[in-house]
């Protein structure tokens, strides 16, 4: 395995970057713009950090109109009381520029669109909701007529197919951006519950002082989805479980429940403990993995008769450091399983010595702390307790608490990144020397070439 060409990069981004002056979104037509993004810049603008212009570029040959009224069906079928006033005041903002992307005066007509609604110094947000295979050539073009030189360039996940097409990726767009314009989104890195990781784990010392191999015997990740592929046939057959949610979301969700704490709370100091625990991760035995393929996957539009894609994946990996050496970390993730969620079951070691037992002797679950993180955040503490009556008997009792009722609504992952995209704040993005250890880590079964066991859909994967 050849050695990451990133180390962290402490001390490599003083602060926020410069704000931006105009927001620019490639795919301003697409799937994603329609159901996440346009609805986001709705709430931005509820909330005034959105007081730029938006222009949206698209091959779709729409006039601003049309566009200003797709964001009006868009913001509508997600918002439940849309507020006519914020509306027009995200549609004012709106300009479109369509044409294709291989074309040149597509970008010359962009550059001059740029200078007539926020000036010809303007600080700009490029944002590429576009296919990865578009990230350079929209990089190139932008390059050619001048509108690198003073911007921030967000890109969508996937970032590379492997360690090495990421690494390809990576220069070809440095060749115009420097690392610290350089943003990768990982919408996860965006939701509030998973943030909170972080609250919860360094901001409480009844929890970090036990957050380690000494007291913990093992820890599950589960992010299930009750639905399956639908429409997606032919990206997700060219990506697959791992590709899609295991390299990206879930080791970010490890590298928060597992790494150290950072110096301070700042975007590199955190992305400096990610990268280090990440780092300390073994790459994936193949021996400790499960693939599987939900019955009908195969007669989806798009999907290979002959697919070998996983829908499903279960996985151990180890983190050979001091904190976790001997500690599994169980990951499993799927489509059209039993349920939808995402959650986190930490299992403690149980007592030297059992002196309790539950009713006609059974042996109780030693404690566990259930961290869930959608759809209803919170967490719960399962304790043992005595239960009432005769005898010295044990029963579990939970005790937890739901952070929406008790907090109140959380913003959505989208919102909380185009804010931070705007301001310059690098933390919830991820770094490359971060993606290429999440990369090495999976490498070892991307593609293994063998058929998945299949599983029922509605059920929890293989047997």
């Amino acid at each position: 395995m050849t050695a990451p060409s990133t180390g962290p990069a402490t001390g490599s981004i003083t602060g926020p970057g410069p704000a931006a002056d105009a927001l620019v979104l490639f795919g301003v037509t697409g799937d994603l713009a329609h159901k996440m993004i346009l609805p986001a810049l709705y709430r931005l603008t509820e909330r005034d950090e959105l007081t730029v212009p938006v222009i949206g570029v698209a091959r779709s040959d729409w006039s601003s109109d049309e566009l200003r009224k797709h964001a009006g069906d868009a913001v509508g079928a997600v918002v439940p009381d849309v507020d006519g006033a914020v509306l027009e005041r995200l549609q004012r903002s709106l300009h479109m520029v369509a044409g294709d992307y291989n074309d040149p005066t597509t970008f010359e007509r962009l550059a001059a669109a740029v200078r007539e609604q926020a000036g010809q110094d303007a600080f700009v947000v490029h944002y590429l909701a576009v296919p990865p295979s578009l990230f350079g050539t929209v990089a190139d073009a932008l390059a050619a007529v001048g509108l690198t030189d003073r911007c921030r360039l967000v890109v969508e996940k996937p970032f590379g197919h492997d360690l090495a097409s990421a690494r390809e990726l990576n220069a070809q767009l440095r060749r115009h951006v420097p690392e610290e314009r350089l943003f990768r989104v990982d919408h996860y890195l965006g939701k509030e519950p998973v943030e909170d990781l972080l609250v919860l784990r360094f901001a409480n010392t009844l929890i970090e002082p036990l957050w380690d191999r000494t007291w913990i015997d093992s820890i599950e990740i589960t992010m299930a989805e009750d639905f399956d592929v639908a429409d997606r046939g032919s990206f997700y057959d060219a990506v697959g479980t791992v590709r899609d949610v295991v390299q990206n979301h879930l080791l970010q969700v490890l590298a928060l429940l597992t790494m150290e704490s950072p110096q301070h709370d700042t975007a590199d100091d955190q992305r400096d403990a990610k990268y280090t625990l990440l780092s300390s991760v073994r790459a994936v035995d193949p021996s400790e993995v499960v693939r599987g393929q939900y019955t009908g996957y195969r007669d989806v539009r798009g999907v290979a008769p002959d697919s070998t894609t996983e829908t499903y994946v279960a996985l151990t990996l180890h983190i050979d450091s001091w904190r976790w050496a001997g500690v599994p970390v169980h990951i499993r993730a799927g489509k059209a399983l039993a349920e939808t969620v995402l959650d986190i079951v930490v299992t403690f070691r149980p007592p030297p010595r059992r002196l309790f037992h539950g009713e006609g002797g059974r042996t109780l679950a030693p404690n566990r702390i259930r961290l869930c993180l959608q759809p209803d955040a919170g967490v719960t503490f399962f304790l043992l307790a005595k239960q009432p009556g005769g005898g010295d008997i044990a029963t579990e009792l939970p005790m937890g608490v739901d952070f929406r009722q008790a907090l109140g609504p959380v913003h959505e992952a989208y919102e909380r990144i185009f804010a931070d995209a705007l301001a310059g704040d690098p933390t919830h993005f991820a770094r490359m020397d971060s993606l290429e250890e999440a990369w090495r880590i999976v490498e070892p079964i991307l593609d293994p070439g063998t058929a998945p066991l299949p599983y029922a859909p509605g059920t929890w994967g293989p047997s």
